[in-house]
């Protein structure tokens, strides 16, 4: 074990955190931005309760069927594949002697199997992570299904605002779930550049980092949400 714990430098133990701190520091930064610059996943929430008010009045509603059926099928794919890339890394685990000739030549072959089980462990904790949040993001679309179905057809209905404001905040919180486990999926493929080395980890976080936070903040689609 002494041996094992002294593969991993001081500078590791930096790489790291500095990766988890970005994953919840990115993860809070969009979920909770300035009054003056929402984020492009802050901007969706008032289309998703616009689309809930719209469905009210909606006859037929298939299209929001279809709507809803697509948004599940996301997460129902996510989530999937996030279940075979933790299966494959837990296999690679196994089997470190490969990955230890891979890595021949950049000065870290020659390790301890727990040296490369350690790194493997913080990437399929990060896909442990997105793969629960895609299952529930796809149960709370189911919730958001049932809800809709229960909104009356006659808008004037006492219940049909009030269920058709539940749905809309269902529905935001299943896409709240999607979003952060896609967002733990792309800091899980950082990870990866830990098996390089703990700068290639840096690097690779704060690449990682700025296209989260360029796409909430700076993207083209953000600019065409906010001219309405």
């Amino acid at each position: 074990m002494p041996s094992v714990l002294s593969a991993f430098s001081a500078l590791d133990t930096l790489a790291v955190l500095l990766l988890l701190g970005a994953w919840g520091g990115v993860g809070w930064a969009i979920e909770n931005p300035p009054a003056g610059r929402p984020s492009v996943s802050t901007l969706m929430h008032r289309y998703r309760r616009d689309w809930m008010s719209e469905m009210i009045t909606r006859q037929p509603r298939i299209f929001d069927a279809s709507i809803l059926a697509t948004l599940r099928q996301g997460t129902t794919f996510l989530a999937s594949g996030a279940m075979i890339a933790v299966g494959g890394v837990l296999a690679l685990a196994g089997n470190v002697e490969r990955l230890d000739d891979a890595v021949m030549g950049i000065g870290v072959a020659g390790q301890p199997a727990a040296f490369w089980q350690g790194k493997l462990a913080l990437v399929a904790l990060l896909l442990t992570v997105a793969l629960f949040k895609f299952i529930w993001s796809n149960r709370l679309f189911g919730y958001c299904a049932v809800v809709m179905a229960a909104v009356p057809n006659d808008p004037q209905d006492r219940h049909a605002v009030p269920r058709a404001a539940q749905a809309a905040e269902i529905n935001i919180r299943a896409a709240i779930n999607f979003n952060r486990g896609l967002r733990t999926l792309y800091f899980a493929f950082a990870a990866l550049t830990w098996l390089i080395g703990p700068w290639a980890l840096m690097i690779g976080t704060a690449g990682t980092a700025w296209v989260l936070i360029a796409r909430e903040f700076t993207s083209q689609s953000r600019g065409l949400l906010m001219e309405d």
